[in-house]
């Protein structure tokens, strides 16, 4: 069986890891596909794409996208282009599906906000037209805080009939791989096809609060770093800023230079 971690954020929005660190973090758990789904940009997730087939990698990398919408959080993957957050959860549903991609809710259930409860889940369903029904629904987030909610989320979708996503939700590259989905076969285009025919299981446990807690400590140290460089950049008018975590991340505007992977790739084995 075929085992990717479809919801994974980078230094690019709010994790706290590398696009490299999460290639290894996958790479050391054995895992078959991974998608990088940062909030409301898919630029860390092209890159780790090209880093992981340019180093012939065992793990193959989505391109994704996290999707804030008026009607909860949305993963996006499969992507060739952003999507512009704050629409209608059924219109970003549609959004995704317009570029090919194939649209998971995130986190549903969770009485928080940007979590998409049960009836606009269903009122998705029911419209007449596939282009806005989600493909997928994360039946298992690892997340401690949801974690009285999550409970009863795979036996909703399983009456939805959706394809049942586990999703790691990881915003450090240790937590990679706390929460899979599971399909027959290992590429990308496998687990595409398990989705689309609704034939995808998941496996994971809760993270430990103490987990959560580091993690949180980890986010505000990075923030502080990168309201740093960022106002350092612009006082220096050097065009840079915050390390969005891949070869070229520091400059802006931000893109990936390809050139600089193997030199970022002997740094990091050097520091290790």
């Amino acid at each position: 069986m075929g085992r990717a971690d479809l919801h994974i954020h980078s230094l690019a929005s709010d994790g706290v890891s590398t696009v490299l660190e999460i290639l290894d973090a996958a790479e050391r758990r054995e895992l078959d596909v991974i998608a990088i789904t940062d909030h409301e940009r898919i630029d860390a997730g092209e890159a780790a794409q090209h880093m992981a087939e340019d180093a012939g990698r065992r793990v193959r990398v989505i391109v994704g996208e996290e999707i804030t919408t008026r009607g909860g959080h949305l993963i996006g993957l499969f992507l060739t282009q952003r999507i512009k957050p704050w629409g209608s959860l059924k219109t970003s549903v549609a959004r995704v599906h317009e570029q090919g991609g194939i649209a998971i809710v995130a986190h549903p259930l969770v009485p928080y906000p940007l979590c998409a409860r049960a009836g606009a889940i269903r009122a998705l369903l029911d419209e007449g037209d596939s282009i806005f029904h989600p493909d997928g629904i994360e039946a298992f987030n690892p997340t401690t805080a949801g974690m009285r909610w999550t409970r009863r989320v795979p036996e909703f979708v399983a009456q939805t009939g959706r394809a049942p996503i586990g999703s790691s939700d990881a915003h450090r590259a240790a937590d990679v791989g706390q929460a899979l989905t599971t399909f027959e076969g290992t590429s990308p285009e496998e687990l595409r096809a398990a989705i689309e025919s609704r034939e995808t299981g998941w496996e994971g446990t809760f993270y430990p609060w103490r987990s959560q807690i580091t993690m949180f400590r980890a986010q505000l140290r990075k923030n502080a770093r990168a309201v740093r460089d960022d106002l350092g950049g612009k006082i220096r008018r050097s065009g840079t800023g915050r390390d969005l975590g891949y070869p070229g991340g520091r400059q802006r505007p931000a893109h990936f230079d390809p050139t600089l992977v193997g030199r970022t790739e002997r740094i990091s084995r050097d520091e290790g």
